[in-house]
């Protein structure tokens, strides 16, 4: 029995399991169920991806203090975080995946990397 590819219509040739005529077709099916349905997804995935390489590019030893003003240079948008962890000391540190950063008096801000 002869199969026809869904995505593109032609006759499928080879495995009887085959489900696509090629990895074109293959890929381009994965690629439409993979997709962000919502712009809004794409856009605050893209912020937090911004915001992380930000935080690795100027923390690359693991803790260090930056200003405020050099993290909002660079296009940092405080809104944007993965989560927050409270320390028994009561302070607040916000991180977005791994890369954290701890606000401190005077526009400092502490940048750490979670083990």
């Amino acid at each position: 029995m002869q199969k026809d590819c869904p995505v593109c219509g032609d006759k499928i040739i080879g495995r009887a399991d085959k489900k696509f005529c090629s990895d074109y077709c293959r890929n381009t099916h994965n690629n439409q169920l993979n997709k962000d349905s919502k712009n809004l997804v794409r856009n605050i995935n893209n912020l937090l991806r911004k915001n992380y390489r930000i935080l690795e590019e100027l923390n690359p030893k693991g803790k260090t203090k930056i200003s405020k003003k050099k993290l909002l240079e660079r296009g940092f948008n405080f809104q944007y975080f993965t989560s927050i962890y409270v320390t028994k000391t009561e302070n607040t540190y916000y991180f977005v995946y791994d890369q954290g950063y701890l606000p401190l008096e005077n526009d400092l801000y502490a940048l750490v990397t979670r083990n």
